[in-house]
């Protein structure tokens, strides 16, 4: 055996453990996929990580996606960083829907404002992957922009309660009509197959 090969190997059997990233709702951490296996691989106690991550998550309502960075160490112990909640959570909550539009572009799924744009931006600036690379607050916001624009959420200047009110309304009664059109499609589909 060469010296080249008996160096590969010895670098292979080298684990620096890494980090695994992943976005889990807050004081949902379960055994089950798509984390536990992940956790798994790297011998980490699944148990006692879901029981760190809800205990330390308890005071955050639930079901909130958070960003999580799990630094492995060797020893199969690890570090837990957990970020603030992601800009797809944030804008939803400001524009009040509960997904975004499923044909982006095409459709609007909701409003926000520009204050409310800046207002995320504020609380995602502190975030450690901004901060890093000593992003501005106008890059920032820029960025959220884009993310409320492939969510179908259309950012304007000055949004007043009731305008938005009837927007929803409207929003709610055309996917009703999609939605029974869908069906009425998919019923004249199946009769044609018979």
């Amino acid at each position: 055996m060469s010296k080249i090969s008996k160096a590969a190997k010895a670098v292979k059997k080298l684990d620096t453990g890494g980090i695994i990233r992943a976005i889990v709702r807050s004081g949902q951490a379960s055994p089950g996929p798509p984390l536990g296996p992940i956790l798994g691989q790297k011998g980490i106690p699944i148990g006692q990580f879901c029981k760190d991550f809800n205990e330390k998550t308890k005071e955050l309502k639930e079901g909130i996606p958070l960003p999580v960075q799990i630094h492995v160490k060797p020893d199969r112990t690890y570090d837990l960083k957990i970020g603030q909640p992601t800009v797809s959570y944030f804008l939803k909550q400001a524009a009040g829907i509960a997904k975004g539009a499923g044909k982006t572009g095409h459709e609007t799924a909701g409003m926000v404002s520009v204050r409310a744009v800046y207002e995320i931006a504020k609380v995602k600036a502190e975030d450690e992957c901004f901060k890093m690379r000593n992003t501005s607050l106008e890059t920032v916001v820029r960025s959220i922009i884009g993310s409320a624009r492939s969510l179908g959420i259309k950012v304007v200047k000055d949004l007043s309660a009731d305008e938005y009110k009837v927007f929803l309304e409207r929003r709610e009664e055309k996917l009703k009509a999609d939605a029974e059109a869908a069906a009425v499609a998919a019923a004249e589909a199946l009769g044609k197959k018979k």
